[in-house]
């Protein structure tokens, strides 16, 4: 028993390092920026004049290097679906392989993208493999979870932080570019980094479980439910569960007797508590099929506010830089922004998962849903403020906070509304065409530096104000099916209430 439990340690360990060096650090793409631009990256692009200045990118460089991060980032999210495949199919070893090999060739490309760029556009293509390769090493990871019942919201926290935490490796080979005189390049990092994928692929052929412990739906559920792989309530919280009201057994005596069949007294229970907790939001699509979920407006809403927000968080990132220096008209404030911003993105994951967890277990699905909507529009608020250094410097502070706190959201609505057997497909599904719908952020670099002078105003509005109309749009439904659904268990309970009087 000890062995095993050490086994599952170091399972843990080992992803959670992975995670750290792999599963995201493509947003960590502010900080790497600075470092592409003074290695000469797309400055082919720029006429002589830009050739000499190496820490201001031309026009045509900076749009090739936000282009570049706007791709990947929108293929980051539209892998989820890919992935969420391959690993109910093929198991997470399987999975990690493959991430591995794509991260390989990835470093591999950027390595060579000096010699290469004569003949494929190398830079790109690495970026892209490092943005693919992610996903496969993560999501693979989500399983493991389940080794330990009594810890798999823990564990899934840890994997969580760590994937937050991802981004801050460019921040630290920026910083070591810098200190080494700006001789530690490109191709000398992504030859140190190939270490990674080689120790992701020695781990899956060793020590990672070839089979998946549950279903990433699975998963979910445990977390959500305080569950073990059996349906029983972890120890933990079995004796405040153990008075759980008499109301609850009735309603689980009521169930279908199909339910019944599928899910344990407790599972049913536990459920009956989570509608209350919600609002009575949970549950309310379980029984439907994937294709009725998506097709619900419950999917499509919730599909438009996400996209939306994705593209602020994305847009952001990208062009922090550029943003900062022409609010502040000041170049070394714009700067030592961009330094905090690079610093505090991934603190800011870590920081954020407990007050995460607090909102989400003790406030309703639909008050979360309107709090998120909130948060968006202050960070686009904060985000115009002209010659304000605080001002844009406490959009930063709820910025890193709000860019977990939203992916969060999404995951927590999407298990509670539509259920955890078609958790895989619609979520995916969502990430997917979020990703999809993220490449609009090309189209909003291009009017910034074309039609707006550089001015982010314009193109900050116009996304403040689409967020503010799918968030209220979003909300208002489901406050009004929550309200139809009352009103309807109300309806139900009149006719039993008028058989016992009688």
């Amino acid at each position: 028993m000890v062995v095993k439990i050490s086994r599952h340690v170091v399972q843990i360990f080992c992803a959670c390092l992975w995670c750290l060096m792999a599963s995201g650090i493509i947003f960590g793409f502010a900080a790497l920026k600075p470092v592409l631009i003074q290695e000469g990256v797309y400055s082919e692009l720029c006429e002589t004049k830009y050739n000499d200045v190496n820490d201001e990118p031309c026009v045509g460089q900076d749009m090739k290097l936000n282009s570049m991060f706007t791709i990947s980032s929108a293929l980051t999210n539209m892998m989820a679906l890919i992935v969420g495949w391959i690993l109910d199919h093929k198991g997470p070893r399987v999975c990690g392989i493959i991430g591995a090999i794509i991260l390989s060739i990835g470093s591999l490309m950027l390595v060579k993208a000096s010699e290469l760029i004569v003949y494929v556009d190398a830079y790109l293509i690495g970026y892209i493999a490092l943005a693919i390769g992610g996903p496969f090493v993560f999501i693979s990871c989500f399983q493991l979870a389940n080794c330990v019942p009594k810890r798999s919201g823990t564990i899934l926290a840890l994997l969580t932080g760590s994937f937050d935490s991802s981004s801050a490796l460019f921040l630290v080979y920026r910083i070591l570019y810098k200190k080494s005189g700006n001789t530690f390049s490109l191709s000398k990092f992504f030859t140190l980094y190939l270490s990674v994928p080689i120790f992701i692929l020695a781990c899956q052929l060793t020590i990672m479980p070839h089979h998946s412990y549950k279903t990433i739906g699975t998963v979910v559920k445990l977390g959500i439910e305080e569950l073990d792989e059996n349906g029983n309530e972890i120890e933990e919280n079995a004796e405040d569960n153990r008075q759980t009201p008499q109301t609850d057994v009735t309603q689980v005596d009521e169930e279908p007797p199909l339910l019944r069949r599928r899910k344990s007294a407790l599972e049913i229970a536990t459920e009956t508590r989570l509608k209350e907790n919600t609002g009575g939001i949970f549950g309310i699509l379980h029984d439907n099929t994937a294709i009725e979920q998506i097709k619900s407006p419950w999917f499509y809403l919730m599909l438009a506010f996400a996209a939306i927000i994705m593209v602020r968080i994305n847009y952001f990132i990208a062009t922090i830089r550029s943003q900062e220096e022409y609010l502040l008209g000041n170049k070394e404030q714009s700067i030592l922004l961009n330094h905090i911003f690079d610093t505090l993105l991934p603190i800011g994951g870590i920081c954020a998962v407990p007050f995460i967890g607090i909102i989400l277990d003790h406030i309703r699905t639909v008050d979360v849903i309107h709090l998120l909507c909130i948060t968006s529009v202050a960070v686009g608020l904060f985000g115009i403020l002209p010659e304000s250094f605080w001002g844009n410097f406490v959009g930063i502070v709820i910025f890193v906070l709000y860019r977990p706190f939203y992916y969060t959201v999404v995951s927590d609505y999407c298990s509670k509304v539509f259920g955890f057997t078609t958790f895989g497909t619609v979520y995916g599904l969502l990430t997917c065409l979020c990703g999809v719908f993220s490449l609009t952020q090309n189209l909003l670099d291009e009017w910034t530096h074309e039609y707006f002078d550089m001015n982010p105003i314009p193109v900050n509005i116009l996304v403040i104000l689409l967020t503010l109309v799918a968030g209220v749009s979003l909300e208002k439904y489901v406050k009004f099916q929550l309200k139809l659904r009352e009103n309807h268990l109300v309806d139900s309970a009149e006719p039993d209430t008028n058989e016992n009087n009688a």
